[in-house]
């Protein structure tokens, strides 16, 4: 019996088994035309033990190979290997009908693989680990092509009025940022094996692929830098210099760059899980990035995300307000409106989460500030700022310190119910002079007598300047 099994065992091979074809290698000739090979013959195809060195140059080779489920474990190994080599083929998405059947088999292999990873129904070793992140690498890092203003020449535009860009290869690539982010979540994954190749040098090349226009990209890069942050302790603190010189350079050198926001949405989640009392690394952060940044042009497309992200360092740290209140007073616009109103929001949100004694020490400049734009001819800086009334501790800071602060706007006040052209502006000053005249009315008469006094003198000023115009315009005449 034994020695018919071994006789069956060496039955002669069939016809089918020798049509396999030959994986192919480094050593096979390169084509540049895309082929495509059946299930049928290569389902039956014996494991070979394949280099990972073959997922950088693809032969362009696309196989339909059977799905991992369906093989034994043993053979595992190998046709994951050769399904990541089919995901590193790149193709031309401009014509949608070129390849369109390969499209399709490296679009159903890159789903095959996000199952894979997101069910953890086989745990990958360090070789697929590797070999995983080197395809992800070869597809997604990539020249991103030129931005809509290097090709239409205009200096700045509204980004809710420009075209969105749509990038062609999207289809692919969303794909391969979600086997990446499958990846970096899965409970299976060893982050100390996975930090060998989500190393620095990768977050790097993501934190570059975040001036893609293509807003869809940068959602998963937002979120797939987080996940890493938070599940890579030792990348942590690269990661926020990392993002610290991505600001500079935006700052400093080029003024243009798609992904502050998505970066700034980052932050403010980084930043809320600071522990207290604050690193010094994370206050100068705080002065040397995030206050400069309201200096750019383009404020307005991130200002929520960084409004958000100074707020949260006062009220992780009240002692902070001081230094944000001067630094949003040093970059003040001077003549952009819609900029001004920003600003004065922000700064509402700011000294919410301020207390009394660093209130005391900026309330002087900041009200100063307050008072110009009061009496503001453009009625929406003038109205934001009136608003501020409306905060109930703002108002009780103010009111513990009015006998510094009503003598600085007093004269606004004044002045807008006089001559602001806005109904609206005048009825919001009469209800701030109100307010004042019913929190101190002896503070606010000295105020009145002093601003009339002010006004008195200033109109003799000017009758003497007027007489003096007129005696010299007599002596031209006279021929003195």
């Amino acid at each position: 019996m034994f020695n018919k099994i071994r006789k069956k065992g060496h039955r002669k091979a069939s016809k089918s088994d020798g049509a396999e074809t030959p994986i192919p290698t480094n050593n096979a000739a390169p084509n540049p035309d895309v082929t495509v090979n059946h299930a049928s013959r290569t389902a039956g195809a014996p494991s070979q033990p394949l280099s990972l060195d073959c997922l950088g140059h693809s032969s362009g080779v696309v196989e339909v190979l059977p799905l991992l489920k369906e093989i034994p474990l043993s053979e595992r190994h190998a046709l994951f290997i050769r399904k990541l080599q089919i995901c590193c083929v790149s193709f031309d998405f401009s014509d949608t009908l070129k390849n369109a059947r390969e499209k399709e088999i490296k679009r159903q292999t890159l789903n095959e693989l996000i199952e894979l990873v997101q069910s953890g129904s086989s745990k990958m070793n360090e070789i697929m680990q590797e070999g995983l992140v080197k395809m992800i690498s070869i597809n997604v890092f990539r020249c991103l092509p030129p931005a809509m203003h290097e090709n239409t020449g205009s200096e700045s535009g509204d980004p809710d009025e420009d075209e969105m860009f749509m990038d062609p290869s999207w289809p692919h690539l969303q794909l391969v940022y979600e086997l990446l982010l499958r990846y970096v979540v899965s409970p299976d994954m060893d982050t100390k094996i996975a930090k060998r190749y989500l190393d620095h040098s990768f977050v790097l090349k993501l934190l570059d692929l975040f001036d893609s226009e293509d807003a869809r990209e940068r959602e998963y890069l937002k979120t797939i830098l987080h996940r890493i942050y938070g599940k890579f302790m030792v990348h942590r603190p690269f990661i926020r210099k990392a993002i610290n010189d991505v600001f500079y350079r935006f700052l400093f050198e080029t003024e243009r760059h798609s992904g502050i926001c998505e970066l700034l949405e980052i932050l403010g989640s980084i930043i809320n899980g600071f522990a207290l009392p604050m690193k010094e690394e994370h206050k100068l952060f705080l002065v040397r990035a995030l206050i400069p940044l309201h200096k750019a042009k383009c404020v307005a497309s991130y200002h929520q995300q960084l409004s958000y992200c100074i707020t949260q360092f006062v009220e992780k740290d009240y002692r902070l307000a001081d230094i944000v209140i001067r630094g949003l007073l040093k970059y003040w616009p001077v003549t952009n409106c819609g900029k001004e109103v920003l600003f004065l929001g922000e700064l509402e949100d700011v000294l919410e989460a301020t207390q009394s004694e660093e209130f005391q020490r900026c309330m002087v400049p900041l009200f100063r500030q307050v008072a110009r734009s009061i009496n503001s001819s453009h009625f929406q800086v003038a109205e934001r700022a009136l608003f501020w009334w409306n905060n109930e501790h703002i108002v009780s800071l103010i009111a513990e310190n009015r006998h510094t602060i009503l003598p600085i706007i007093f004269e606004a006040l004044e002045k807008n119910i006089k001559c602001h052209w806005n109904q609206a502006i005048n009825g919001l000053t009469a209800n701030v002079r109100r307010m004042f005249q019913e929190m101190d009315a002896e503070l606010f008469e000295e105020c009145q007598r002093q601003y009339e006094e002010r006004e008195a003198r200033a109109g003799s000023l000017e009758e003497q300047r007027v007489l003096t115009w007129k005696r010299l315009e007599e002596a031209a005449a006279n021929g003195c």
